[in-house]
């Protein structure tokens, strides 16, 4: 297994339609795990293949740490409800938005194997399931965020502000 190389906003392969997976070969196995292992190198709970520089539609998805998911030529069959929140993205290094998406989805894919199945998820992994699947259209989460981007650390302290502020309070 290896790292990939992350694409980060900027790179037009980040813009571009991903391909449909017609089967999965060796090298597809192999850019798989290489998604795991980079996804989670790199602490985030989702990956699409073209942000380490291929073409294909595929993404993984983990929002527990121990439960990997993989989703090949994945298509979204259904969302409902609504949740508003910060997000990030593993090519936009430091940055978050405040983004909107659906607090339930349902989604059918092909699996490492090339099994159908089909997975519904709610709040963390509907949000990472819709902002993955984005990705393999050509879309960033910028193009959803409300108001400004922020950087990472800016937010964290405004969190320990707040947190502050709730202690003194009491």
């Amino acid at each position: 297994m290896a790292l990939r190389n992350m694409r980060e906003q900027g790179d037009a392969i980040l813009g571009k339609i991903s391909k449909d997976v017609k089967e999965v070969t060796p090298r597809v196995r192999e850019l798989i795990e290489d998604m795991l292992d980079t996804m989670y190198e790199a602490n985030g709970v989702g990956l699409a293949a073209v942000q380490v520089g291929v073409l294909k539609r595929i993404f993984v998805v983990d929002v527990t740490g121990e439960d990997p998911h993989v989703f090949i030529n994945p298509k979204i069959l259904e969302t409902s409800g609504e949740q508003t929140g910060h997000e990030g993205c593993l090519s936009l290094p430091g940055k978050t938005g405040i983004v909107t998406r659906p607090n339930h989805v349902k989604v059918a894919a092909y699996d490492e194997n090339m099994e159908y199945f089909e997975l519904e998820g709610e709040e963390l992994l509907a949000r990472a399931i819709c902002h993955e699947n984005d990705h393999l259209d050509g879309h960033l989460y910028v193009e959803k965020v409300e108001g400004d981007l922020m950087d990472v650390e800016d937010l964290q302290e405004e969190e320990e502000r707040q947190a502050e502020d709730t202690l003194t309070t009491e």
